[in-house]
């Protein structure tokens, strides 16, 4: 007995009937048909299967309009036959009956090698006389090195009437490289997808019915970096605000409908481990491995399974609001938003133990002071409430006391720090100039 698919999972979304148009991302997505491969790669929110489908909807300019067969895929997608069939059944959509003696085998109890399926379903393909799209939505959601396996046996011997479309929100276990090397792969990312400020403009004024100041909408766009549910969020929270601009000052990823949305959709779905070093590093302005590796060792807990490098490098390739900042993917930040919510949770934590959380700014100060990153040091030390280790690095001399930036955070600490505690320290008393 065949075992029934889910019909819904078959559906393409229907697009929304407002919509901020972006003809230079449908222009890539057309210009990806010529390869074997289109990945769209972002964290949750950016818009992936929102763009697709209005892209299959309206977007596509080639004559005449491509087929379009769609896969929305599940964690229960990772069995390798329940892969398949899902596969065969989405072909289907668009050319009926295809793989259709695959199925029985698919559901024998000892099915043959995904190879040997995939070989009698790519020949199938090859006679098709037009050409189709297959797009995989969620792809994120597989765990399984079989299915991966499968689809780079799919992508190696693509006919060429029929191209893939990747949505996912880390990247697949795919060869990438080796097709991007070839030319063969159309990449769009969360620097792709993001709302440019006119995008924004036309999202918050017009789909969201706002009706924002240009200052306001700038603000808003870069304090969400243009991730758009951000965005999308802000909006629905300003919606009976009627002071605006008040409202996104003060709007972080501790906003409550941000945080609900960042701890469902992101947090939550990572391990134990990958948490621990989301909160714990949230402290920190910018990120390497050897300075997470300082600050998740000495106290006690369970040794790290992976170094710092590894656990910074997974997270770019989860896409988990992580933002390289050189090159070489040596120095990383987090998402604004994401780091204020991490930093929330983190303090939640400790609601009543401010020192626990203290203790990583000063492994953060000891580790930028041996690495001769003074300001940086005493950035951490003050945050940490270190009195003494913040005075030792100013009386140090490594401080570049000419620079504004380094003069402004020593000033703003002696005027957060009690009159009792400069009244012991004459010589911070004449640092701090009251």
């Amino acid at each position: 007995m065949s075992t029934p698919t889910l019909a819904t999972k078959l559906y393409i979304p229907l697009p929304r009937p407002k919509v901020v148009l972006r003809p230079r991302l449908i222009e890539r997505l057309n210009e990806g048909l010529h390869g074997k491969l289109t990945l769209i790669s972002a964290p949750a929110g950016f818009g992936k299967t929102k763009l697709v489908s209005e892209w299959v909807a309206g977007g596509q300019r080639l004559e005449p309009k491509v087929r379009v067969a769609w896969l929305s895929l599940d964690a229960g997608d990772s069995d390798p036959a329940r892969f398949l069939t899902y596969l065969v059944a989405a072909l289907q959509t668009v050319v009926a009956n295809i793989g259709a003696g695959m199925l029985g085998v698919l559901q024998a109890p000892q099915p043959p090698p995904s190879e040997v399926i995939l070989t009698a379903l790519l020949n199938e393909i090859a006679a098709i006389p037009h050409y189709f799209v297959l797009i995989l939505d969620d792809y994120h959601a597989i765990d399984s090195k079989s299915v991966d396996n499968a689809l780079t046996f799919l992508l190696e011997h693509l006919p060429p009437q029929m191209h893939l479309l990747i949505a996912t929100r880390e990247d697949p276990h795919l060869p990438l490289a080796r097709l991007r090397a070839r030319g063969q792969l159309t990449e769009l990312r969360a620097a792709n997808l993001r709302f440019t400020p006119a995008e924004a403009a036309e999202f918050l004024n017009q789909v969201m019915g706002l009706n924002l100041s240009v200052e306001d909408i700038a603000a808003l766009e870069n304090r969400t970096e243009g991730w758009i549910a951000g965005l999308q969020l802000a909006a629905l929270s300003m919606q009976g605000h009627k002071d605006t601009t008040s409202f996104i000052k003060s709007f972080t990823g501790s906003h409550h409908f941000v945080l609900d949305y960042l701890v469902e959709e992101v947090l939550g779905q990572q391990s134990e481990s990958v948490r621990t070093f989301l909160l714990r590093t949230s402290i920190l302005g910018r990120l390497c491995g050897p300075l997470c590796d300082a600050l998740l060792q000495g106290d006690g807990s369970p040794t790290p399974s992976a170094s710092g490098q590894e656990t910074l490098e997974y997270l770019e390739h989860a896409n988990l609001f992580i933002v390289p900042l050189d090159n070489e993917r040596r120095w990383y930040r987090y998402h604004h938003l994401f780091a204020d919510l991490l930093r929330q949770r983190l303090h939640a934590l400790y609601p009543h133990q401010p020192d626990s959380v203290a203790q990583y700014h000063i492994r953060a100060s000891q580790w930028y002071e041996d690495n001769a990153l003074q300001i940086e040091a005493f950035r951490h030390a003050a945050a940490a409430n270190d009195i003494e280790r913040a005075e030792r690095l100013i009386k140090g001399g490594g401080i570049p006391l000419h620079s504004l930036a380094a003069v402004t955070a020593i000033i703003d600490w002696l005027d957060s720090l009690p009159k009792t505690v400069l009244d012991a320290r004459p010589w911070l008393w004449v640092r701090s100039g009251t």
